[in-house]
């Protein structure tokens, strides 16, 4: 079972659940502040640990009125000091090889995410790793977990072993996603980290015309059946406002019911990995 050392903490199968929280997109330096500090706190007192999540650019909105987010360059100062002040590590999606060529550079970001619907982009996931960072991959909606060692290969083809593969629905008929939950033990059979994207498992891709919608009443139970199999860790967008955030609102957990999911949650690991 591969293990991959971040900050003070190790990812693996085996250990207990790590979070990757934080809004879907980046709203302001003053909003991403806040939310981190909110997180960091409910992390240290239920001793979990975590990884601020935030995207600086949205490239693939239902719509082209969609809100996008803001500059990578400004990105990279919130994160910086996001960083410096609750010395957390962060994590944030690419979408291209120039922002992979950007962020290699970038001391704030530990993370590169690659979204699912770009899962299977070759050069994407090859620039990725050459920027030798931890590569998270979002599986595509429309793979079956047995084509997840092709997506591996390519990553490792640069020479980069620390990935982990991030679960978030199946493609089931139009506007929405369902769980095979058989699919984490058999990611879980190629030894890298799986983790459960609990928030974008209960999107609505589309659902709402120009943009998705969601039911974010569903992110507790399916965060809870993932815990029970046990994972390497545990995906959720959270913000303190969620019907009015810009991006995937409807699936984004309320940052008032983070911790009380994240306490159910720790019962259940400590269970399955006994």
């Amino acid at each position: 079972m591969k293990k991959i050392e971040l900050a003070d903490f190790e990812i693996s199968n085996n250990n207990q659940f790590i979070l990757i929280a934080g809004p879907c997109v980046i709203e302001s330096e003053n909003h991403s502040m806040m939310m981190a500090e909110k997180i960091a706190e409910i992390s240290q007192k239920l001793k979990v640990k975590f990884i601020y999540k935030s995207s600086f650019d949205k490239a693939n909105r239902s719509s082209i009125n969609s809100k996008r987010g803001i500059s990578i360059d400004e990105a990279e100062k919130i994160f910086k000091k996001i960083k410096s002040t609750f010395n957390c590590p962060i994590l944030t999606d690419v979408h291209n090889e120039d922002q992979c060529d950007f962020l290699a550079k970038s001391e704030s970001i530990d993370v590169l995410q690659i979204p699912a619907f770009l899962c299977r982009q070759t050069d994407l996931l090859t620039a990725a790793a050459k920027t030798k960072k931890i590569i998270n991959v979002k599986k595509g909606q429309f793979l079956s977990p047995y084509e997840i060692p092709n997506i591996y290969k390519k990553i490792e083809s640069a020479g980069n072993n620390n990935i982990m593969i991030t679960e978030r629905g199946t493609t089931f008929g139009y506007n929405n996603l369902i769980n095979d939950f058989k699919a984490l033990d058999i990611m879980k059979n190629y030894s890298y980290p799986v983790i459960f994207d609990a928030t974008h498992s209960v999107q609505e891709p589309g659902g709402l015309g120009e943009k998705s919608g969601g039911n974010r009443d569903f992110v507790s139970t399916l965060s809870k059946a993932a815990a029970a199999i046990g994972v390497a860790g545990i995906f959720i967008e959270t913000h303190n406002d969620p019907d009015n955030a810009p991006s995937d609102g409807p699936n984004m957990l309320h940052l008032q019911n983070l911790e009380n999911l994240l306490s159910k949650l720790i019962e259940i690991d400590n269970i399955s990995k006994k």
